[in-house]
């Protein structure tokens, strides 16, 4: 299963989803703020990163913008999972995350459902279709 890297500074909310995630099958490591983001991203080269935007030492958008500037990193895909509102998605989007999660809509206090949901969506989209070849 694929690698994540979940970058939550909330401590209760970073274990549970550590938790839901690792249950559906997922890899899982985790950062709690900025500074440590970068460092584990570039040591595990996660398969994708679920990035809060508002955590401490480096914040959200300046490790999405330093994630996307470092060769090593900027294949990764990234999807913002944040308590700011769908108004900065479009932004966040144009720096190079992938997609944009409102914590509020993914009902987080009351499972996981609805982000691992997502998540099959975010890997069916980054992932190329099996069986296919090309043809010279």
């Amino acid at each position: 299963m694929p690698k994540i890297l979940l970058v939550e500074d909330s401590k209760f909310l970073r274990i549970a989803t550590e938790r839901s995630l690792a249950r559906a099958g997922y890899t899982v490591t985790s950062a709690g703020d900025g500074d440590e983001a970068l460092r584990v991203a570039r040591e595990s080269l996660p398969d994708l990163i679920l990035l809060d935007m508002l955590i401490p030492k480096t914040t959200g958008p300046d490790v999405l913008k330093a994630l996307k500037q470092d060769p090593l990193t900027c294949p990764i895909p990234v999807v913002i999972i944040s308590a700011l509102s769908q108004a900065n998605a479009a932004r966040l989007q144009l720096d190079g995350a992938l997609a944009f999660f409102e914590k509020s809509s993914l009902d987080l206090d009351k499972g996981s459902e609805k982000l691992l949901a997502a998540l099959v969506e975010v890997f069916e989209k980054i992932s190329p279709p099996q069986g296919r070849g090309t043809t010279a």
